[in-house]
């Protein structure tokens, strides 16, 4: 099993901000959240703006027990997220919250895509927060996939 499958999952504690699109990644779109992100780390219970070696290494591919700010007890180490069902109304994301790479909550959470809001929440937003990172790059790809869109005309 490849190093990445294996931390192929999204830190509970980060905190996405804007999709990451500087070539760091060899295949971004198999990135837990989708895509490389900037954002910051929530680990201490206040977001601090993450260096570039953790945004690397750490928040983007979750399971980062090695990460100075993973506080030694937590509900989980990784959420892993997947797109169950699509259709021109609704998406719907399934995610696994796993400790110690075994399964300890999952569910899925549907958002429509006409009122642009989440059909059902989540008790913790960190789940949220992750899946809209996750539904954002997805988006994104699919746009930029999209034969109505010049640039995959071009493709």
């Amino acid at each position: 099993m490849s190093v990445l499958r294996e931390t192929n999952l999204a830190c509970p504690f980060f905190v996405p901000r804007e999709i990451l699109n500087d070539g760091s990644w060899p295949h971004p779109s198999r990135l837990p959240l989708g895509a490389g992100w900037t954002g910051a780390c929530a680990a201490s219970g206040q977001e601090v703006l993450a260096s570039d070696l953790h945004i690397q290494d750490f928040c983007n591919l979750g399971y980062a027990t090695v990460c100075p700010h993973l506080p030694q007890h937590r509900d989980w180490d990784a959420i892993r997220f997947s797109i169950a069902h699509t259709s021109s109304r609704q998406v719907t994301i399934c995610f696994v919250c796993e400790l110690a790479h075994a399964p300890i909550e999952h569910g899925k959470l549907t958002f429509d895509l006409t009122s642009e809001v989440w059909l059902n929440s989540h008790s913790d937003s960190r789940v949220l927060r992750l899946a809209t990172a996750y539904l954002r790059a997805y988006r994104a790809r699919r746009s930029f996939l999209s034969p109505d869109n010049q640039c995959a005309k071009t493709l």
